[in-house]
């Protein structure tokens, strides 16, 4: 059996080697390696692949909320809704643009923002006439996070409500694929992400024409059609031909890795289902499979074990935004019991769409070996 990784960026390579260094050798000889004619094209292959009207790409995920944050008019003195159970980046860039984040409880099944308690958060800051001006939704290991609720909260209170859909790019709720789910969606494009480049990249989604002029103009120093007449403050957040010519070549084989992202996890599922807490599956939602992510209290022991047997595994993650040093200032402590928990029992096993059947049933085996 062959060495099992935790993604396999290689092996991608190796499938698409030709059609990849065609691409960015086209690049190279354009002499147009800033935004130009390939990064129009992956825009608008994506805004078709997602159904939405538009497409910005931009240099990181992060910079994709930046980006957005500031073309909501989102800044100091404001407050936005965030998961504690995340990634840094979501937190950072809101402090970034001098923002206060407000950590909200998440779900325990599903990993993502907990709509009951996002309601309770909003009522209470009404009661102090402080409602934040956002909600920044983490789609957290491939898995939409429930935008049928958030959509009629956001209405309700009249809050901007922001996809923060990193990890879940290819997933869909019904027949709405992820980047048409919320009024802004943000994604990246990071080499370990299920659709990525071979640097960093980003992309923001809507289908508001006015939003997104707004944010092609941030995107690049704040210019109007005239690229010296800044008309706004903005940033340089530009995306580079040749990682858009790599997206170009890795789309036309993602439904494929999708699908065989599902397919590994059906098979983990089925295995493992008996000796953990295996990631909710939802009848009418489509994971991107990012991570396959399970639930032990024996997670630091098993974690070792399966080092042992030559198997990687990640803790993600292993502190709530909330306990974080650097955003402590920020939390009262409200009441994150799940998000506290969830950290010391998740581990994520390997995922990637070029695992064997073989591979998937020794990593099972394993772990139920292990666990009784």
């Amino acid at each position: 059996m062959e060495q099992i990784n935790f993604v396999d960026l290689k092996k991608q390579f190796s499938s698409i080697e030709r059609e990849i260094t065609d691409s960015v050798l086209e690049v190279l000889r354009s002499g147009q390696y800033i935004l130009g004619p390939i990064v129009e094209e992956i825009e608008k292959k994506l805004s078709l692949y997602s159904n939405v009207n538009n497409v910005i790409t931009v240099s990181s995920g992060t910079d994709a909320l930046f980006v957005s944050l500031h073309a909501l008019g989102i800044g100091p003195g404001s407050k936005v809704f965030i998961p504690s159970f995340t990634y840094t980046a979501t937190a950072e860039v809101i402090a970034l643009v001098g923002v206060e984040p407000v950590f909200v409880d998440v779900n325990s099944k599903s990993f993502n923002i907990s709509c009951k308690d996002l309601e309770k958060k909003i009522k209470n800051h009404k009661l102090k006439k402080d409602i934040p001006s956002a909600i920044i939704a983490v789609d957290l290991f491939g898995l939409p996070a429930k935008y049928d609720q958030l959509n009629i909260i956001a209405n309700d209170y009249n809050i901007h409500l922001i996809s923060d859909a990193a990890q879940s790019f290819g997933g869909a709720i019904g027949n709405k694929r992820v980047g048409n789910l919320a009024p802004i969606t943000t994604t990246s494009f990071y080499p370990t992400k299920p659709l990525s480049c071979y640097g960093d990249g980003g992309a923001i989604f809507t289908d508001d024409d006015s939003m997104a002029q707004i944010l092609r103009s941030i995107r690049a120093h704040g210019v109007s059609d005239d690229p010296y007449e800044n008309i706004r403050i903005g940033t340089n957040a530009r995306f580079d031909a040749i990682q858009a010519a790599v997206l170009l070549k890795k789309l036309t084989i993602f439904d494929k890795e999708l699908e065989e992202r599902k397919k590994i996890a059906r098979i983990y599922n089925e295995e493992l289902y008996k000796a953990v807490e295996t990631p909710i599956i939802l009848e009418g939602v489509d994971s991107a499979w990012a991570h396959y992510t399970i639930k032990t209290t024996d997670r630091n022991e098993l974690k070792k074990y399966l080092s042992d047997c030559n198997i990687p595994s990640m803790i993600y993650y292993p502190k709530p935004m909330h306990e974080q040093i650097a955003y402590k200032k920020y939390s009262n402590d409200d009441n994150l019991e799940i998000s506290k928990n969830l950290c010391n029992e998740v581990l994520s096993l390997p995922m990637h769409p070029y695992m064997s059947e073989e591979q998937v049933l020794y990593i099972a085996k394993k772990i139920i070996k292990f666990l009784g």
